[in-house]
């Protein structure tokens, strides 16, 4: 057997003389094919490890017909994936969870209506095997454009936009919206409170509706003027809770629909003078340590595993580029649970 020079690059040919096979026996085995012995993949294998060879990424995609990339689309302008820490765990859990699979994230994220052509040449351009989106709005065009690239892909939040009904086999991860929201009004209610507002978040997305649909699951006869809407942004919940102050300043509970616009409306009831949760108790929605454990008092808010959520993302989608393999099953669905986690707020 051969070995390269020193210094030089290893080649394919040195790692095959190495393990002592045929060139076309290394390559099967170095750019993923099938149908090599596993003897002779453990001898190629170990050529590779201890040449240092880098297997060339054309090679392996011809081979394996995949770039090993994944297309990470997010539905909202750059402002608000840089400052929204929510974006931040789920792409995190993303990353780690390709990492572990090898292969590459690439984020693409709409900041206004021409993206969308953008984002979809790119799309159609076979340079990613897949696509996870999330944060998608009930009119958003990111379905369709990933549709017509004919790639797999798998969404973050439970779909409601518009031609949804027509594919509701298509996999998607989210928690359980409606159930958290109706455990943090019921905690409100046990305390004794009994005017518990609601910040909502868009309505043209289905985690801020099934949020309040929760809500109004246990308050059936909730006065629509101690519910005001938000966007997420700490900037809303703010707002909204001065809104909600000058309708009902008897209120004494909000449930924010995320811990960002709780945020909000907490410094908005310190800045009138009211003590949380002396005066009014407070309920956000994610249990963002970098929000909910920062906030003076610390937050009471109902936790879902974003950055698990995450990584489910990318296990359903490898799930479903892999069906043609040998006993992988189909790409599903998931919803995970909530819990309330109880701070000092409420």
């Amino acid at each position: 057997m051969s070995d390269p020079t020193p210094g030089s690059r290893p080649t394919l040919e040195a790692v095959a003389a190495h393990a002592g096979v045929s060139r076309a026996t290394a390559s099967r085995v170095v750019n993923g094919g099938a149908g090599v012995r596993q003897p002779l993949v453990d001898k190629v294998r170990r050529a590779v490890e201890e040449l240092g060879y880098i297997p060339n990424h054309a090679a392996r995609t011809l081979v394996t017909r995949r770039n090993g990339a994944v297309a990470v689309i997010i539905a909202e302008p750059e402002f608000r994936i840089f400052s929204d820490p929510f974006f931040e765990q789920q792409v995190r859990g993303i990353s780690r969870e390709l990492t572990a699979h090898d292969s590459q994230l690439v984020l693409l994220w709409v900041e206004g209506p021409g993206d969308y052509e953008r984002i979809a040449r790119y799309l159609g351009g076979g340079h990613v095997d897949g696509a996870l989106a999330f944060s998608v709005h009930n009119d958003d065009e990111l379905p369709s454009i990933i549709r017509r690239a004919q790639l797999p892909a798998v969404f973050g939040g439970r779909p409601d936009w518009t031609g949804a009904a027509d594919d509701p086999a298509v996999p998607y991860v989210d928690c359980d919206n409606r159930g958290g929201a109706r455990a943090a009004v019921r905690h409100l209610l046990s305390l004794g409170r009994e005017r518990v507002a609601h910040i909502a978040g868009p309505r043209d997305q289905t985690s801020a509706m099934d949020r309040i649909d929760g809500y109004r699951d246990v308050l059936l006869d909730a006065s629509p003027e101690l519910i005001a809407q938000g966007d997420f942004t700490e900037a809303s919940g703010a707002r909204a809770m001065a809104e909600l102050l000058e309708r009902r300043p008897d209120l004494d509970a909000v449930f924010a629909a995320n811990d960002v616009m709780a945020s909000g409306a907490l410094r908005v009831l310190r800045e009138r003078g009211l003590r949380v949760p002396e005066d009014v108790a407070l309920v956000g929605f994610d249990d963002m340590a970098s929000v909910a454990e920062a906030t003076d008092p610390p937050l009471t808010t109902v936790r879902q595993d974003i950055e698990g959520m995450g990584r489910l993302m990318v296990r359903l989608l490898m799930r479903g580029l892999n069906q043609d393999e040998p006993g992988a099953e189909a790409p599903g669905s998931v919803i995970t649970p909530t819990e309330l986690v109880r701070r000092a707020s409420a």
